[in-house]
């Protein structure tokens, strides 16, 4: 990677200057930021009458199933998320890791609650997985499904159909959302004003939709369906999926435009077309085999098709991006092993690409929708994982906003409340359909915390192990005995260390085996902090230690690009010279041995082995040069 990328993240990315004006920021986060939402009305009308929700098709549910997602738009997206959640940054980002270190740093002088809020933050960022594998499967399945309108002979080709877009998406993401981005905006700005003026054109012909704008039909439809209640709301839900991505991608664009795009056309989009799909079925009852598809003259049916196939494309590209996000922020906060993450953009360090995820990602779609082979099985998979997202979001939210901005507790008691009623119930009504498809994102969100807590806990014991078992080095350096003839090498060594205040085992083999003692010895520390972005000013620490030694400490935060020998020439400002040319890195790879009575239980130890020695190169991932790179296996007991 070249020298501009790295000068670029040194504290913020480059997307957040001002030299970016606020139209061109609105239009991105139209485009990035709304794909997910701005897909739902493809199918969730259609769910809310299907027949496993049980609702009559009448006047009545019409005008009051439209006024709950409307209300639900109001209360969950613009009050909850637009309103409060966007102010929670965290220097500027946003997201479920970053409202998880805030949480953690409000409560940290309570550290049994602090590790609770963590823990409970890490399965929050789980369940974002299970949303990057369905929303690719329901978004292009539900607009694909239009091919049946076109033609009914067209039905068995919906699935294979289905798979090329999903899998030509995976495959281009190595060249870099820039190489697409450029058009999301103007795309979904069309998407959405498409999905105005049919709802429009619509309403016109049964004004009597408008009654869906009194919340008071949105109460008499929810306090009438007994049971049923909860089959109806587990549908009215996917209207509102993608709401997190209001908050996760902050970082991006900023505050103002996700909110200026929200305000000015995409809740009036949305707000409209379902409005405009009430007042389609209120004319016409027959049109629920597919409402969307059937506010258009079926002469604009295949551009119809084709702009909600790019919209789901873009739809899915977001979220995809975002699990590339997520992940190299769970690797730096020590959730996840090291993993390739190749920078798509000279000019952009927050566009990123990680084949691993991306090809793991493409795995579990394409399972998806060979198991659930529609968009309405798959919409019994989708609920609850949003779901759940909210709930710890607005739990979260609370410690932020009592312990870290200092409100009152009755005024944050009282709006937790009332956000934790709203999603209760959600959860709730998604819950029955746990074994409609349901357990599919639950279950992969399982298996992630299950790798992110067992990597994380096992790193903490090898730490711990290395301590206990290792040599104190600043007693080393002081019982160096200068009168034992050593080769001093001429070069300057650098001894990567998980923990600077034991003796290396690169260093000892150095003495033991090739009696060798570099003249200067750099013992490196490098330390992610739970803060995004860390300028360089704040990026070297150094201690002498005497005859010949040096700790330094490198600090990065978890949205920096760890560029450890840029990092190093930092130092020569402080009297350090660590010239690049005249430099070698010795790295320790551990070699995890499990042992019984201690630690983790052992198949959890035995996981976390496999997981180690399949972890990305150091080399690669804070970017060493490779011909300057020496590793030594060291056997770690846990």
């Amino acid at each position: 990677m070249s020298e501009s990328v790295t000068d670029l993240e040194s504290s913020r990315p480059a997307h957040s200057g001002h030299n970016r004006n606020l139209a061109a920021l609105t239009l991105g986060a139209i485009g990035v930021v709304y794909g997910d939402i701005g897909t739902s009305p493809l199918y969730t009308v259609k769910e809310i009458f299907s027949p496993a929700t049980g609702l009559a098709l009448n006047h009545a549910n019409l005008i009051g199933a439209v006024s709950v997602i409307f209300w639900a738009l109001i209360l969950v997206v613009t009050l909850k998320y637009v309103i409060l959640i966007l102010r929670a940054d965290n220097d500027g980002e946003g997201g479920g890791l970053a409202l998880t270190t805030l949480a953690a740093k409000a409560v940290k002088a309570r550290p049994a609650l602090r590790h609770a809020l963590l823990l409970l933050g890490v399965f929050g960022a789980t369940l974002f997985y299970g949303d990057s594998v369905i929303t690719p499967a329901i978004s292009v399945l539900g607009a694909t499904e239009g091919l049946e309108l076109l033609a009914p002979t067209l039905e068995p080709y919906v699935i294979p159909f289905t798979l090329v877009i999903l899998i030509g998406l995976f495959v281009i993401q190595r060249l870099g959302t820039g190489f697409v981005g450029k058009w999301f905006g103007p795309i979904i700005a069309l998407w959405f004003v498409t999905l105005g003026i049919t709802g429009i054109s619509h309403i016109a012909r049964q004004p009597a939709i408008l009654a869906a704008l009194n919340p008071l039909h949105a109460w008499v439809f929810l306090s009438t369906q007994g049971w049923q209640l909860f089959a109806a709301v587990g549908a009215i839900v996917l209207a509102l999926t993608g709401a997190e991505a209001l908050y996760a991608d902050m970082g991006h664009f900023g505050r103002k435009p996700i909110q200026l795009a929200w305000a000015g056309l995409v809740l009036p989009s949305l707000a409209l077309n379902y409005m405009g799909q009430g007042a389609l079925l209120m004319s016409t009852p027959a049109a629920i085999e597919n409402p969307f598809y059937h506010l258009f003259p079926e002469s604009w049916l295949p551009p119809a098709l084709v702009l909600a196939t790019l919209a789901a494309i873009i739809a899915s590209q977001a979220v995809i991006s975002g699990a590339y996000s997520m992940t190299k922020q769970a690797i730096q906060l020590g959730f996840l092993p090291r993993m390739e993450v190749r920078y798509t953009s000279v000019k952009e360090a927050g566009q990123i690409y990680m084949p691993a995820v991306n090809w793991a990602l493409l795995a579990g779609v394409i399972i998806a929708v060979l198991i659930f082979q529609s968009s309405s099985a798959l919409a019994g998979a989708y609920g609850i994982a949003v779901t759940l997202t909210m709930l710890i979001t607005t739990l979260l939210t609370y410690f932020v906003v009592r312990a870290g901005w200092g409100v009152p507790k009755s005024i944050a008691i009282a709006a937790t409340a009332l956000f934790l009623l709203i999603d209760v119930i959600l959860v709730a009504s998604c819950a029955i359909k746990f074994f409609a498809g349901g357990w599919f994102p639950l279950a992969l969100a399982a298996l992630l915390f299950l790798l992110m807590s067992t990597w994380s806990h096992g790193r903490q014991l090898v730490a711990d192990s290395i301590r206990k078992d290792g040599t104190n080095l600043q007693t080393f350096i002081d019982n160096l005995d200068p009168q034992i003839t050593l080769h001093r090498g001429q070069r300057t060594a650098v001894y990567a260390v998980a923990n600077p205040d034991t003796v290396p085992q690169a260093l000892l083999h150095n003495l033991k085996h090739n009696e060798v003692l570099h003249k200067h010895n750099i013992i490196l520390t490098v330390v992610f902090h739970e803060v995004p972005w860390l300028g360089m000013d704040k990026r070297v620490e150094i201690e002498p230690l005497g005859r010949g030694f040096w700790r330094v400490t490198l600090h990065f935060g978890y949205m920096n690009i760890p560029d450890v020998p840029k990092a190093l020439m930092l130092a020569e400002s402080q009297g350090l010279r660590i010239p690049a040319f005249e430099t070698t890195y010795f790295l320790s790879r551990e070699n995890i041995m499990p042992r019984a009575g201690s630690g983790m239980v052992t198949w959890r130890e035995q996981l976390f082995a496999i997981m180690t020695r399949n972890a990305g190169r150091v080399v690669e991932y804070f970017r060493l040069p490779d011909n300057a790179v020496i590793e030594l296996g060291t056997r770690v007991q846990i």
